[in-house]
């Protein structure tokens, strides 16, 4: 099953891609969100728990709702972009463990220790906002993942039982690929990189 993918399928999700901050005044279909999330769901996460969880905000209503809690630079890129997604962890993700991972006792895992849950429903919860990324550059769509925001604001604001805690913004959308700016450096393998 393991098929190298072709140059131009690593060009949408890689090596052309790019991290958009300007959009194109259309709209993203639901159908298309609903979409995006069923292919989210089916990557890996710790003993299944996936504990990510996502608000869409496509009305102007949410997007106003979580313009205070946005830092001065990611105000009007948000405003602007067709959806952002709020990329949340929850808390009691272990909950749903005896139907996710029904292998084992997983539940008491978590349950046992309040420090390993957190730790794990944020890690796995970064790990699947990066799949929403590849998702959706795979879907057609142009993203771009913030990290610009009051965080517990947001959490007051969209998430009051607290149970869900947010972890990222992602815009969403159609960016217009004319006012990207040139890619900036990276590291190179040496830099970033050891074997052992």
């Amino acid at each position: 099953m393991s098929v190298p993918l072709t140059p131009q399928a690593l060009e949408t999700l890689f090596t052309a891609a790019r991290t958009h901050s300007f959009w194109q005044d259309k709209a993203v279909d639901a159908a298309l969100l609903r979409q995006l999330y069923d292919i989210v769901s089916l990557a890996p996460t710790s003993a299944n728990a996936s504990p990510g969880r996502f608000v869409f905000i496509t009305s102007a209503q949410g997007k106003e709702r979580l313009r205070p809690a946005l830092s001065s630079g990611n105000v009007e890129k948000t405003l602007s972009a067709p959806v952002t997604v709020i990329v949340a962890s929850d808390s009691r993700f272990y909950d749903r463990l005896p139907e996710l991972f029904p292998w084992a006792d997983a539940r008491s895992w978590f349950t046992s220790s309040p420090a390993v849950a957190a730790e794990t429903a944020f890690r796995n919860s970064s790990l699947q906002a990066g799949y929403l990324i590849l998702a959706a550059r795979a879907l057609g769509l142009d993203a771009g993942p913030m990290s610009g925001f009051d965080a517990e604001q947001v959490n007051r604001l969209f998430f009051a039982d607290g149970h869900w805690q947010a972890n990222m913004l992602i815009n969403l959308g159609y960016g217009v690929a004319e006012k990207l700016h040139p890619r900036l450096p990276r590291l190179a393998f040496d830099d970033a990189c050891r074997f052992a």
